[in-house]
């Protein structure tokens, strides 16, 4: 009897002991939200932070809500529903999707957001200073243009950091009266907002033909489009110097072009932030770290750099 007991014993031993590994080794599952793919800087932040995570071994569901709010909430919803270990939002939309944060943290789901602003419910947002950057994009435009002549913005205020952007922008031509702000367009549409920025800013454009001296857009998407339609129009570099902000390859591309019309852009590194939020992840979820050792407020700040004709071979390859 006492034999047989001990045979039992090592069988339930040897059960757990090949059960406990296993349970260690299940991935964790993450839930990646990009708001819309079709804008080059969302995808590059959920791109960048799928690799780094399946590069840890980890489940990812990499989703794209295509610029609609409803399917945003939408996802969000089915991600808590799968009962995944942890959320990255890119581009996400905390106040109108405030209900689906709320439940994560009810769910016990770990949230972080990139470029999105803060949320009572979500650990932190990795962000770029957007008053530093608006700021200087803002006063590198007004030096090209002497800080006189007309200008027009192409704007998109439903974005946080672009709407930051913006407001930075009224304060420095507040306190610049040399600089009159003739024509402002507000992009409106997200999931065709290609179309809306070529018609809005291209009516702007013939309304106001041979009256603007400086063009400021809030985001590079925006920038190619009004640089192709000023090409298109026979406009030459230099006669109406753009800045834009976000940074990336086709932005390097076109600043380095001596027929294109972008001649600044403050790069935000958007890569970094897609691996920072998956580091966060990993320090917080799984080492259960405390979250005051990456930020102590609501954003995680990180540098952005400008680039012009003077440094832009170093971040062209």
């Amino acid at each position: 009897m006492q034999r047989r007991i001990f045979t039992s014993g090592l069988a339930a031993a040897s059960l757990i002991a090949a059960a406990g590994p296993a349970r260690a080794a299940a991935p964790l599952q993450l839930g990646i939200i990009g708001f819309q793919f079709s804008a080059e800087t969302h995808a590059r932040v959920a791109n960048a932070a799928a690799a780094a995570a399946k590069a840890r071994g980890w489940g990812v569901t990499l989703l794209n809500s295509e610029g609609s709010l409803p399917k945003h909430a939408e996802q969000f919803d089915a991600l808590i529903a799968r009962k995944v270990d942890a959320i990255i939002l890119a581009m996400g939309k905390p106040v109108e999707a405030d209900a689906q944060f709320k439940a994560a943290k009810a769910a016990g789901i770990a949230v972080i957001t990139v470029q999105s602003g803060t949320s009572p419910h979500a650990l932190f947002d990795i962000q770029s200073n957007e008053y530093k950057i608006g700021a200087e994009a803002a006063l590198y435009l007004l030096g090209e243009m002497n800080y006189h002549g007309n200008l027009l913005s192409v704007r998109f205020d439903a974005n946080a950091a672009s709407r930051v952007r913006g407001r930075v922008l009224d304060v420095v031509l507040a306190e610049n009266q040399g600089i009159k702000e003739i024509a402002k367009f507000t992009m409106a549409r997200t999931q065709s907002w290609r179309d809306d920025v070529r018609s809005g800013v291209q009516a702007l454009l013939l309304q106001n033909q041979g009256k603007i001296n400086g063009i400021w857009v809030s985001f590079d998407g925006q920038a190619y489009i009004v640089d192709d339609l000023l090409q298109a129009q026979g406009v030459k570099r230099g006669q109406i110097p753009m800045v834009s902000i976000d940074g990336g390859p086709e932005s390097y591309r076109r600043i380095a072009d001596p027929n294109s019309l972008l001649l600044a852009t403050v790069a935000v590194p958007f890569e970094q932030m897609g691996v920072q939020a998956v580091e966060a992840i990993e320090a917080i979820v799984v080492k259960k770290q405390p979250k005051s050792s990456f930020t102590s407020g609501p954003y995680l700040f990180v540098d952005a750099v400008l680039v012009d004709a003077g440094n832009v071979k170093q971040f062209l390859k």
